[in-house]
């Protein structure tokens, strides 16, 4: 038959497919994707020498992965991601002509064959992710110059990063994070003039940032996280164009550049559980150049000592406006990111652990478009709160705990509409929670213990929602929801209904208990005065007695005999 092109895509097919669809033998496109199709794929698509188009992502193939034994040159889009295939890649899979190869999030295991490797070096786009795959990773006969996105991650890959890696000089985007890499992260790297996200976390790697990664005047993203490197963080950084820096969970030492502070795009910066300055212990005051990130949105300085007051220049930032702005940052044009990193910057790279509501949360991809948020708690800020933090109307989170800050709560927080956690536990605040800040209807938790804070509490709207457990440690503090006497404000005598104390005035129980004890003993008491005094009750009694103790065991001895 003369068919050319089938496009089944999303028809939510079920079952094995049909002999009857490998009888084209002119077949160039066979699309299956996002369906319900099992069983083994059949080896006669992958014999039809004119099939140019393999699409059949998202369905439920299993079994292994069979090719013909000669080579397959003319196919050029090879997807069959998002199924369940398993074991190793046949040996002879070579496609000259392949310029797209997505076999992620399968069940593949073992080394990439020598032919897989040599065999298509036409390749552009390859996707080996979320499988079990091992070995060597780039070795140094791999052949794919022409590669642009390089997807490793989530397998088994071990030892160090081979020279084949050499070979990409257009690589744009390369991710093997998750790994088993071990040994250094090499200098040549630095080499490639294109790369705009390199993506290393979760691996063994250690030693020194090399400084030939400040040459790379296109990197956008990069996550070296959670590894064992070790050293100070290069000062040469190119901030022009760095946007998500990910550090964290090492043993970097001295100081953090300033040189990050000046960065124009910078989004997200993470650099906690280090050695900066003494296990990430910075100290001296915020500096004023961290407002010169105008595009940050999630800002976490917690658990370090840093000193001084709370800088007002914070206005300056834009991040309590939304995330839309930078969402369309993000697609515009000054980025040159085509389609396909754009999505993947966007929707797989990143994710931020922030502390709100009391727990750590996890945000990534679109999600942390919409979440704002800064944590200054844990260190030794002192001074007031800057009324111009009132203007960060678009924050979610903002934890000032645990630190030394004085005076009152600014008024001013009541225009932080958007808010769901605040935070201002153990510090030195004193007056009054201002009742202005009922307004916020969105707020979900609200902690101000351990302060001096005087006056009632509000009880409005969400207020009505917080327990003692936001106010305790505020020895001037009335808490109405927990009955607490306000001596500020006189209690209004409890009036009567229907001739009778009302509910209001319950019955003292304390007294009620030592009366009821006293006419208790005083009964006891006048019976005894009474069998001492009369002979005749004396005797009643006394036969009274015997008279319950014979019928007793008159019971007993019956029910004791059966």
């Amino acid at each position: 038959m003369d068919l050319v092109e089938l496009n089944l895509e999303g028809n939510n097919l079920g079952g094995q497919v049909p002999q009857c669809l490998t009888n084209f033998t002119y077949l160039k496109v066979l699309d299956l994707s996002s369906n319900q199709l099992s069983g083994i794929l059949p080896s006669a698509f992958t014999h039809t020498k004119s099939l140019e188009y393999l699409d059949v992502q998202e369905n439920n193939f299993e079994g292994t992965l069979k090719l013909p034994n000669t080579k397959h040159d003319s196919i050029t889009l090879f997807d069959i991601s998002h199924n369940n295939f398993n074991g190793p890649l046949p040996k002879n899979i070579s496609m000259g002509e392949i310029t797209r190869m997505d076999l992620s999030n399968n069940h593949f295991s073992g080394e990439l064959p020598s032919d897989f490797l040599t065999g298509c070096f036409s390749l552009e786009f390859l996707n080996l992710s979320n499988n079990n795959f091992n070995g060597q990773i780039f070795p140094q006969y791999m052949n794919m110059p022409p590669l642009w996105f390089i997807y490793l991650n989530n397998n088994n890959f071990s030892g160090k990063i081979g020279k084949g890696l050499q070979n990409f000089t257009s690589l744009e985007v390369l991710d093997i994070s998750n790994n088993k890499v071990s040994g250094q992260v090499l200098n040549w790297i630095g080499n490639f003039s294109s790369l705009m996200v390199l993506l290393m976390s979760k691996n063994l790697l250690e030693g020194n940032i090399p400084v030939q990664l400040s040459k790379l005047s296109s990197l956008t993203v990069l996550d070296v996280s959670e590894n064992n490197l070790t050293g100070p963080v290069i000062s040469s950084f190119n901030c022009s164009s760095i946007r998500e820096l990910f550090m964290q969970k090492n043993a970097f030492t001295g100081p953090i550049p300033k040189s990050l502070f000046r960065s124009p795009k910078l989004l997200m910066l993470n650099l906690r559980d280090n050695q900066f300055s003494g296990s990430n212990h910075l100290q001296g005051p915020i500096p004023n150049q961290l407002c010169q990130l105008r595009n940050l949105s999630i800002l976490d300085l917690s658990h370090n000592r840093l000193n001084g007051s709370i800088p007002s220049c914070f206005i300056r930032m834009i991040f309590w406006t939304g995330q839309s702005d930078i969402y369309n940052e993000y697609m515009s044009n000054d980025l040159a990111l085509d389609q396909e990193l754009t999505a993947y910057v966007l929707y797989h790279a990143f994710e931020v652990n922030f502390l709100t509501k009391n727990r750590y949360d996890s945000y990534k991809g679109d999600i942390l478009n919409f979440m704002t948020g800064m944590d200054l708690s844990n260190n030794d800020l002192f001074g007031d709160i800057p009324s111009e933090i009132g203007d960060l109307q678009g924050i979610k989170a903002l934890n000032l705990s645990n630190n030394l800050l004085s005076r009152s709560i600014p008024k001013s927080f009541s225009k932080l509409k958007n808010i769901e956690s605040l935070d201002l536990s153990h510090n030195k605040l004193s007056g009054q929670i201002p009742r202005q800040l009922t307004e916020l209807t969105q707020l979900a938790v609200f902690n101000v213990s351990y302060n001096n804070l005087s006056g009632l509490t509000p009880n409005e709207h969400q207020f009505g929602t917080f327990d003692q457990s936001s106010y305790i440690g505020n020895s001037d503090l009335c808490v109405t929801l927990i009955n607490k006497s306000c001596t500020s404000v006189p209690t209004p005598p409890l009036l009567p209904s229907n001739g009778e104390e009302g509910e209001e005035s319950a019955i003292d129980m304390v007294a009620f208990y030592w009366s009821f004890f006293g006419s208790y003993v005083t009964i006891i008491l006048g019976l005894l005065v009474i069998l001492w005094i009369n002979s005749h009750w004396r005797m009643l009694w006394f036969y009274f007695i015997g008279e319950c103790i014979d019928f007793c065991f008159y019971w007993l001895s019956k029910y004791v005999s059966c």
